[in-house]
């Protein structure tokens, strides 16, 4: 299928994300496709949001690119990014849409898992997926200063944080880390055999802490829980699934 001359098109063999959403090309893939944006061979997504198109989504819509975003993954339809173009295209300037809290995993890349480009998202990373002081400033500073609307916090299957905590693992400074997902390992019911060798109770206790952190954000942010009281951010946590790469998303 060839595609038109448009001036949205960022060159050969490329198109911009403003001209997959304008073009009569791209509106028609988007509305066969439910509003999934098709990857094409031979075409890559070169150009970085654009505070425009940030300013025009809303946290819902932010959250439903995400679930596509993780459908085109594990489906292992990506799109297929120019990432040095991209990284030319944000040098000036960010405008995330979001801010991910999610673990320093190798496995749980969450750029990768929900097929974002460079200056898609903030990015913060901590075993365990835990929240702190300074993660908490980073997350004010993602929202109220450069303006994400969505602050996702993921966690994932078999998380070897999850497991120390449940173990009372000590080691250095990685002891008081652990320390701060034990809440979650107490707060988890289950009436099987609570062991960091029953993967079932490490997955559930992984989702508690997902929810714990949420709550630690709106407890511990006067900044983010106004945002949000106001509508213009939207609060979420996730758990990925290493075996077969889904998110699931709640509240």
């Amino acid at each position: 299928m060839s595609i038109h001359p448009d001036p949205c098109i960022a060159g050969p063999g490329t198109l911009s994300r403003r001209g997959l959403l304008k073009s009569s090309f791209g509106i028609a893939a988007l509305g066969a496709m439910g509003g999934m944006a098709v990857a094409l061979p031979g075409v890559s997504f070169a150009a970085a949001m654009t505070k425009e198109e940030r300013d025009k989504l809303t946290p819902d819509e932010i959250l439903q690119q995400m679930m596509r975003g993780n459908e085109r993954f594990r489906t292992g339809k990506m799109l297929n990014h120019d990432y040095l173009a991209q990284k030319r295209a944000s040098a000036a300037g960010q405008y995330p849409a979001a801010v991910i809290l999610s673990c320093i995993d190798s496995r749980a890349p969450a750029e990768i898992i929900l097929d974002m480009g460079i200056g898609e998202t903030f990015s913060g990373r901590v075993a365990g997926n835990i929240v702190n002081d300074d993660l908490l400033g980073s997350l004010e500073f993602a929202c109220a200063v450069a303006g994400a609307k969505v602050v996702l916090v993921m966690g994932h299957t078999a998380c070897g944080a999850i497991k120390g905590a449940i173990d009372g693992a000590k080691l250095g400074n990685l002891t008081q880390l652990l320390d701060k997902i034990k809440p979650a390992v107490q707060a988890t019911e289950y009436a099987g055999e609570r062991s960091s060798k029953n993967y079932e109770f490490v997955d559930a206790v992984a989702k508690t802490n997902v929810r714990l952190a949420l709550q630690e954000l709106r407890r511990r942010s006067e900044v983010l829980a106004g945002l949000e009281k106001e509508g213009k951010i939207k609060v979420s946590g996730s758990m990925y699934h290493l075996t077969g790469g889904r998110v699931d998303f709640f509240s």
